[in-house]
């Protein structure tokens, strides 16, 4: 139940003048969220979050419709999100991607090969863009339509916690089973949207409105050169046709 369905091009792409084509090889999103936990006296300074809560640190990968397609749970929850990812790719049984698609991290990230972030340095947070802050560059409307796109994995996890107030509780399970535990919510997460809409799912307007990003754990600095030209490729396309997006299902921003 947790694995990539399809790796055709999404409908939320191919029917918005803002995302399609230049989002046309992306497949979903990755990022960390924390869930309390409990565990030993001794481990806990590893499992403190920036919150100074103990916490594990799960990172995640959803597509467009919502769906987990990948889950590592049981990272400490003072793990940064990167070496995290970079966990993920190494184990035999981790996350894969398929040849020529990626996925949509943000700027805790790199832009290793098959995961593009956002450009740094600049604004790339939904609430940092409104009517009177419209894009002024290149960069800055890449950033906009990325994070437009980039909110599915935030409205995935507030359904995750909407739905399992476990999520939110202190635990009293072993650690294995506090794992053991948010991976059955994301599967039971996956099973509810196979068969129906779900109440708990935020609407995309009322996330936009309300993200945040307290929870960003800081920019790095290293990107992968092909990524990176990829992602300057598509900034320049976007910025050249932005009076197009509306004929495609879009507005400028």
């Amino acid at each position: 139940m947790i694995k990539p369905l399809s790796t055709k091009t999404n409908m939320k792409i191919t029917s918005n003048g803002r995302f399609n084509p230049y989002f046309k090889d992306c497949i979903g999103a990755i990022d960390g969220t924390h869930v309390l936990a409990r565990v030993p006296a001794a481990m806990s300074a590893a499992f403190r979050s920036r919150k100074k809560e103990t916490t594990q640190n799960v990172m995640a990968a959803v597509d467009f419709d919502l769906r987990f397609t990948y889950v590592l749970a049981g990272w400490e929850g003072s793990a940064h999100d990167d070496l995290i990812l970079a966990d993920a790719l190494e184990r035999d049984d981790g996350l894969s991607v398929a040849a020529g698609k990626y996925y949509l991290v943000d700027a805790g990230y790199a832009a290793r090969l098959e995961f593009l972030p956002p450009y740094r340095g600049t604004r790339y947070h939904l609430k940092e863009f409104d009517s009177r802050n419209y894009p002024r560059n290149s960069i800055e409307l890449f950033n906009l339509r990325r994070s437009s796109l980039r909110v599915t994995i935030e409205r995935a996890f507030g359904a995750l916690k909407n739905r399992f107030k476990i999520l939110y509780s202190k635990p009293f399970h072993p650690y294995k089973t506090q794992v053991k535990l948010v991976l059955a919510c994301c599967i039971l997460h996956n099973w509810i949207l196979q068969f129906g809409n779900d109440q708990h799912v935020p609407l995309e307007a009322e996330w936009r409105a309300n993200v945040r990003d307290e929870d960003d754990p800081g920019d790095i600095e290293e990107d992968n050169r092909g990524m990176a030209q990829i992602r300057d490729d598509v900034a320049t396309d976007m910025w050249n046709n932005r009076g197009m997006a509306e004929a495609g299902g879009g507005n400028g921003g």
